[in-house]
C-alpha cells in the first residue's frame, strides 16, 4: 500500500507540472551517482552514516560554521538567468514609479518569457538572457542591500547616472513553488483520494484552492527559494583520480521536487525488497534559511550537502553565455527600465 507521504509527493510533483508546464529531465539518476538508504531519521540519520557525532565528552559534536567563501563555492554551480544587453548589462525593471527591481530566475523559461515582453516594449534595446552563477551574486547582490551603487542608462544612453535602491529579487520556479505549498497543506485523506480515484478534476481544484490560500510560508513569487530532500537519500561521492581515501557521503537536496521524486522512484525500482517499504522523509526548507544556518555552529555538518540545480529543457550554457529563447507564455508583464551595469 503506497504511504500517504509518498502519494502526497508525487501528487505534487505532477500536478506541479501539469500546471506548470513542460517538466524537468531527470538529473541525477542511478547511472552517474550511487544512492544509499540509511535506517534512522533526521537529515543525516542512521548510526552508520552519523555525520552528527558525539564527541568524547557526551554532547553532540558541533561543526564550525561556513565561512563566506564556503558558501560562495557551495552555490557557484547553480546558474541564475537574467535578462540583459548585448554586453551582458541587466535591465532594471520599475514595477512601480517608486521601485527599481533587478530579477533572477532559477528557471531560464520563465527569463526568456520576460525577455519576449520586453522585446515586445523596447524594441530599440538588444537584449537577451545570460546565465549567472549563484555563488557569485548570492552575497555581492541579492544580500547586499538597497543601498549598493549602480550605474542606470536609460535606452541609449551610453553614460548613465549612478543611483541606489535597486532591489534584487531571486525568483523561484513557479512549478516547484506551487509544490512546495501543495506539501504544506496535503491532508492524509488527499493521498486516500488519489489512491481510490486518481486525478480527478474536483481533486485538482480542492488541493490548488488549498495550496493557494493555506500555504503557512512560500507565499512570496521571489527571495523564498524552496529546497527539497528526502532524509534517506545518499549520495557517494567518490575521491577524486589520484587522490586517496574513502568515498564522501553527500546528501542531496533539491530545487526541483519534481527530480527528487523521479531520483526516488528510480532508486526504489531497482532497491532491495527488504528496503521497498521505506516510508520517504520529506524536507522541505527555504534556500535563504538554510544558508542562514549554514553561517551558524550546528550539529549538521552542512559541508556534505550538495546542491541539485533544476534541469528544464532548453537550458543554455554556462555563466556568462546566453540562453536560447523559448515560445512560452506568461512571465511577468512588461515594465520598461534601464540596464544595470556589471551584474556578474
Amino acid at each position: 500500500m503506497r504511504s500517504f507521504l509518498l502519494s502526497c509527493m508525487l501528487l505534487a510533483a505532477g500536478f506541479s507540472s501539469v500546471v506548470g508546464g513542460t517538466p524537468f529531465s531527470r538529473g541525477l539518476g542511478a547511472s552517474n551517482s550511487l544512492f544509499g538508504i540509511p535506517r534512522g531519521g533526521g537529515l543525516f540519520g542512521g548510526k552508520d552514516q552519523e555525520k552528527e557525532a558525539v564527541a568524547a565528552d557526551g554532547d553532540r559534536q558541533k561543526f564550525p560554521a561556513m565561512t563566506q567563501g564556503e558558501i560562495e563555492d557551495w552555490l557557484e554551480h547553480i546558474p541564475v538567468f537574467a535578462v540583459t544587453d548585448s554586453q551582458g548589462s541587466g535591465v532594471v525593471l520599475k514595477p512601480d514609479n517608486d521601485t527599481s527591481v533587478f530579477y533572477f530566475f532559477l528557471s531560464p523559461m520563465q527569463a526568456n518569457a520576460t525577455l519576449q515582453q520586453l522585446k515586445g516594449t523596447n524594441s530599440d534595446m538588444d537584449l537577451k538572457v545570460s546565465a549567472f552563477s549563484l555563488g557569485k551574486i548570492w552575497f555581492g547582490l541579492l544580500q547586499s542591500g538597497a543601498d549598493k551603487e549602480v550605474t542606470l542608462k536609460a535606452p541609449g544612453d551610453s553614460e548613465g547616472t549612478t543611483a541606489t535602491g535597486v532591489e534584487y529579487r531571486l525568483v523561484p520556479d513557479s512549478r516547484d513553488l506551487l509544490g512546495a505549498r501543495m506539501l504544506l497543506t496535503m491532508k492524509p485523506e488527499d493521498g486516500e483520494k488519489l489512491k481510490d480515484e486518481g486525478m480527478t478534476p474536483e481533486i485538482a481544484q480542492e488541493t490548488l484552492q488549498r495550496a493557494m490560500q493555506e500555504a503557512p510560508k512560500f507565499n512570496s513569487s521571489y527571495n523564498e527559494i524552496p529546497v527539497f530532500t528526502i532524509a534517506q537519500m545518499r549520495m557517494q561521492k567518490k575521491p577524486e583520480d589520484g587522490d586517496e581515501g574513502e568515498a564522501i557521503t553527500m546528501l542531496p537536496m533539491y530545487f526541483s521536487l519534481q527530480n527528487m521524486v523521479g531520483t526516488w522512484q528510480q532508486f526504489m525500482s531497482t532497491a532491495s525488497p527488504e528496503l521497498q517499504g521505506v516510508e520517504p522523509a520529506i524536507n522541505l526548507m527555504s534556500l535563504h534559511e538554510l544558508v542562514d544556518l549554514m553561517q551558524q555552529e550546528s550539529e549538521v555538518d552542512w559541508r556534505n550537502v550538495v546542491l541539485v540545480p533544476g534541469m528544464p529543457n532548453g537550458q543554455g550554457g554556462g555563466p556568462g553565455e546566453p540562453v536560447a529563447p523559448q515560445p512560452t507564455g506568461g512571465g511577468m508583464a512588461s515594465m520598461g527600465g534601464a540596464t544595470l551595469d556589471d551584474v556578474s
